[in-house]
């Protein structure tokens, strides 16, 4: 079996029940990074039913298997962009459902180029939006990047993109890779929000710490994550341990 097999989350592609009313998806793994060296991430995209209607975060690709094993489930109806690095699937699956509604954080439109052809909407505040019934929405801003968090209220389920990451040392193809990630406080179990991506917050703090402190009083019992091995329990204790250096308990 090839390394990158070994890396992903098997079967990939696939619908996988997390709870009542979410699913996710484990993708292909992609290399995102500098020109040297580019890293390899597993991805993952997570689907929340309201009524028959599918809200489709961060986008994984849509082959036709998996396509019928969402519609078995619910109508697509919200495909969300959350940050400006999660956004190349989603023409694949604007293309594969044009009467969904495209949502994307800022950025987007700049990082995909040509690619974004269709028409979106763009997400910008915390509430007015048509799935706010039953999630909650939260941009986390800093000068690189909008993040935007979504809350499940009814399975008390947080959803999360790059603002953690947790990568698990045997799905990683080297030992420079696992030496990186510790180095970037993002191996598992110690998964956090990445070292370099800390730095962008430097005149965010206040703001940032605010955020946290929404998403702790959440209180959630899991958070899904689009990168690594996500949390099925203790969700808020997590948050606490993966945020210390910045509620004050650490200062690593």
């Amino acid at each position: 079996m090839n390394q990158t097999v070994e890396r992903t989350y098997d079967p990939v592609n696939r619908l996988k029940p997390v709870c009542t009313d979410i699913w996710i998806v484990d993708g292909p793994v992609i290399r995102f990074g500098l020109p040297w060296p580019k890293l390899p991430f597993t991805t993952r995209m997570t689907l929340v039913r309201i009524g028959g209607d599918l809200f489709v975060h961060s986008p994984t690709p849509v082959p036709p298997e998996l396509r019928a094993e969402v519609e078995a489930v619910g109508r697509p109806r919200w495909i969300v962009g959350p940050n400006r690095i999660h956004h190349w699937w989603i023409p694949d699956w604007e293309h594969a459902f044009p009467d969904a509604e495209v949502w994307l954080a800022p950025g987007i439109t700049e990082a995909a180029a040509r690619r974004i052809d269709f028409p979106f909407r763009r997400l910008e505040a915390e509430t007015a939006y048509p799935w706010e019934s039953a999630i909650a929405t939260l941009p986390i801003r800093s000068r690189y990047m909008t993040e935007f968090v979504f809350f499940h209220r009814p399975s008390a389920t947080l959803i999360l993109t790059d603002l953690i990451e947790n990568f698990e040392p045997a799905k990683l193809g080297s030992v420079m890779m696992r030496w990186l990630t510790r180095l970037g406080g993002v191996q598992d179990p110690h998964g956090s929000m990445p070292r370099d991506m800390r730095l962008t917050f430097a005149r965010h703090r206040p703001e940032l710490k605010r955020a946290i402190e929404t998403m702790i009083g959440w209180d959630p019992h899991r958070i899904i994550l689009a990168h690594g091995r996500w949390y099925d329990r203790d969700g808020t204790a997590e948050l606490r341990r993966a945020f210390r250096w910045l509620l004050g308990r650490d200062r690593s």
